[in-house]
């Protein structure tokens, strides 16, 4: 048996707000179990409140209720600009433990947040930073 990751999405938790409405373009009416319908490439599904909302490769919206959401995803780690810069440089030509020796036998404040955070170092580099 084999197994996957997912890759990383963009999501927001909907709040009901107007301005999520409008941008998400998001249905509203009360007759409905949810009053609140968004439109996915499977149809018109229902979001509630505190649900987020994930935006695919495509540009497509689809639903997930905060329990699940909070099971199947993880936040990705903020790395300073520079540090994405390095990896993105590196990542195709290099291995992670030769990016890190390379970087940590430098001066300056790259070496210095790397070291200082080897583990969100690595994670961004597995996450495709």
């Amino acid at each position: 048996m084999k197994f996957y990751r997912k890759q990383p999405i963009e999501a927001e938790q909907f709040d009901g707000s107007e301005e999520m409405i409008d941008k998400y373009h998001i249905a509203i009416d009360s007759s409905w179990v949810v009053p609140y319908r968004i439109n996915t490439i499977e149809g018109w599904r229902g979001v509630q409140v505190h649900a987020w909302i994930a935006t695919g490769v495509k540009g497509e919206h689809w639903p997930i209720i905060d329990d699940v959401f909070k099971q199947t995803y993880a936040e990705l780690p903020v790395i300073p600009q520079a540090v994405a810069k390095y990896i993105e440089m590196t990542r195709d030509e290099v291995m992670l433990f030769d990016a890190l020796d390379a970087v940590l036998s430098g001066f300056g404040t790259l070496p210095d947040w790397i070291s200082s955070n080897q583990d969100l170092f690595a994670r961004a580099w597995l996450d495709g930073y």
